[in-house]
């Protein structure tokens, strides 16, 4: 799956997008993803598309992404899982979740620690109102290629155990406009792909 990154793009560029046929779009801010859905509420070339988040997700805006989104790809820890599974409207099929891996384990970083991640994958497949559909991962920038690889086939290993556990699960999420050629060669099924799609992002203003 390609999911286009549309931080701080216009919804004129994303209903284009759209209209050329790409359906995935991803937000990092809850708040701005609520802005663009409403912006693009009456655009028929932006009927019918899937929403994923896939910024660092506040307990706060919980309730609300959980509305929004059609997959939140950034659970992190089981404070959320809760929280998402109980605003999930019930006229909308269940939310498609993936934890989200910090696969170099970098300070910086969000995502739950590597032996942690079938531990929070068990607790989103309990709940009814959520769908375990993978892992998500941002390995560490490296300039030597390998370096990424080996952090990708990290991920793919943690994917298969995971996998191999849940049924469901099908989704790896890696990958960006500056390598995800390296990592579709170790498996990911949905690279997150944003300048190469739209350029450089506009100047705020």
């Amino acid at each position: 799956m390609l999911l286009a990154v549309c931080k701080g793009q216009p919804a004129e560029a994303v209903a284009a997008l759209a209209a050329a046929g790409q359906r995935d779009f991803g937000d990092n801010y809850v708040q701005e993803a609520q802005a663009r859905q409403v912006a693009l509420s009456g655009d028929p070339r932006a009927q019918g598309l899937a929403w994923h988040l896939i910024g660092a997700l506040q307990s706060n805006k919980a309730a609300l992404a959980a509305t929004l989104f059609d997959w939140v790809q950034t659970v992190d820890r089981a404070k959320l899982v809760p929280l998402l599974a109980a605003a999930r409207p019930a006229d909308r099929p269940p939310l498609n979740v993936l934890v989200q891996v910090n696969i170099d384990d970098e300070a910086s970083k969000h995502g739950c620690r590597p032996e942690d991640a079938a531990a929070l994958a068990d607790l989103v497949a309990a709940q009814p109102r959520l769908a375990l559909r993978g892992l998500m991962a941002i390995p560490a920038p490296a300039e030597d290629p390998a370096a990424r690889r080996a952090a990708f086939a990290r991920m793919r290993a943690l994917f298969d155990a995971i996998a191999a556990r849940h049924p469901g699960v099908d989704t790896l999420s890696m990958g960006m406009s500056d390598d995800f050629e390296l990592a579709i060669a170790e498996g990911a099924t949905l690279v997150r792909v944003g300048t190469a799609l739209f350029g450089a992002r506009p100047p705020k203003a």
